[in-house]
């Protein structure tokens, strides 16, 4: 899934610099910025902004490629379809929508700064990648969740080229990494849903060397970067490469144990501890390594017997709960034996 990468860090707001006003930016195609409505553009089945733009014979109703080849009739006006054409004008507006409706990027307003030309007011743009990523972030997140993955890689892919092209200005900065760092992993669950296992790990890999430049306490970035190392460790499990998944596991685990060593121990962060040990302790068993095995089960149970959840996070409490009836599993499982 996407969601644990859904870091919406790099949405700014749109502002205008001049010698006198600020201006409230206005798209022609009625994009609003705070609510990302995309009018004409988007799919109704995905809820996204067109990919491979198809018009359906003889309605004439437009949507994704992906979307629309699922139905044999329209799901807007319900004729039957005779075939679906590429609309490639339509889908040329679209691209150049993406490429330079958000170019344009006003500065911050400077009250103290006057810049007149004559008597003529100069508005200053910059490159706006940043905001034009949280934009491409959340359609990619659309078309995800309606299973129109290539769109979705397709929008994440120009979202990762932008912010190369950043930190090819700025450097290794940690927002920089982290906003890489996470788009990267959603690039690896696009592959990985396609069945391309070699380019997800691809991803997952390039994200973990991003993520791990970033020195900070964010949790998000901490959980990030265990994720993909967990999501690694899973594609080496299923190809059976058990010593390179439990490799990434370790990683994982370590990465999250110090995460709580001089924090809160928020609730989440201890249940994905107990998770990293129950994956790493898999891995043992199935290298017949039983005693690293047990220990590292127990472990996790005492950390989940002993954590203390509010009541009002019933969602968390749940998958204490679920967790810890498969740890217990796992425990009995071997006595059995």
């Amino acid at each position: 899934m996407l969601s644990h990468h859904g870091r919406f860090w790099f949405l700014v707001q749109f502002g205008i610099r001049c010698a006198v006003c600020v201006i409230s930016p206005k798209c022609p195609f009625g994009y609003d910025s705070q609510t990302f409505k995309i009018g004409p553009f988007s799919c109704i089945i995905c809820q996204a902004l067109l990919f491979e733009c198809n018009r359906c014979v003889p309605c004439t109703h437009v949507f994704c490629k992906a979307c629309i080849s699922r139905f044999s009739d329209c799901p807007l006006c319900g004729a039957d379809i005779e075939k679906i054409e590429a609309d490639t004008n339509l889908q040329s507006v679209v691209d150049r929508f993406i490429d330079g409706h958000a170019r344009i990027k006003r500065s911050p307003v400077d009250t103290d700064e006057k810049e007149v030309i004559g008597e003529k007011k100069t508005v200053i743009y910059e490159d706006v990648s940043l905001e034009r990523g949280a934009f491409l972030v959340q359609q990619a997140m659309r078309a995800f969740r309606a299973n129109n993955v290539e769109s979705a890689k397709s929008r994440l892919s120009l979202c990762a080229q932008d912010i190369r092209e950043q930190l090819e200005i700025a450097g290794n900065t940690s927002e920089l990494c982290s906003q890489l760092g996470a788009v990267l992993g959603m690039l690896g669950d696009c592959c990985r849903a396609m069945g391309d296992g070699t380019s997800a790990v691809g991803y997952f890999d390039e994200s973990v060397t991003f993520l791990s430049k970033v020195e900070t306490d964010d949790l998000e970035v901490t959980h990030t970067l265990s994720v993909s190392l967990n999501k690694i460790g899973d594609l080496k499990y299923y190809e059976g490469d058990l010593k390179a998944a439990r490799d990434h596991y370790f990683r994982a685990l370590d990465v999250r144990r110090n995460a709580i060593k001089d924090s809160s121990k928020a609730p989440s962060q201890v249940l994905d501890v107990a998770v990293s040990l129950a994956k790493v302790a898999d891995v043992d068993r199935n290298l017949d390594a039983e005693d690293s095995a047990t220990q590292g089960f127990q472990e996790a149970i005492n950390l989940l017997e002993s954590l203390k959840i509010n009541s009002e996070e019933n969602a968390l409490e749940q998958r204490r709960v679920s967790v810890l009836e498969f740890l217990n599993g796992q425990l009995s499982k071997k006595q059995s034996d």
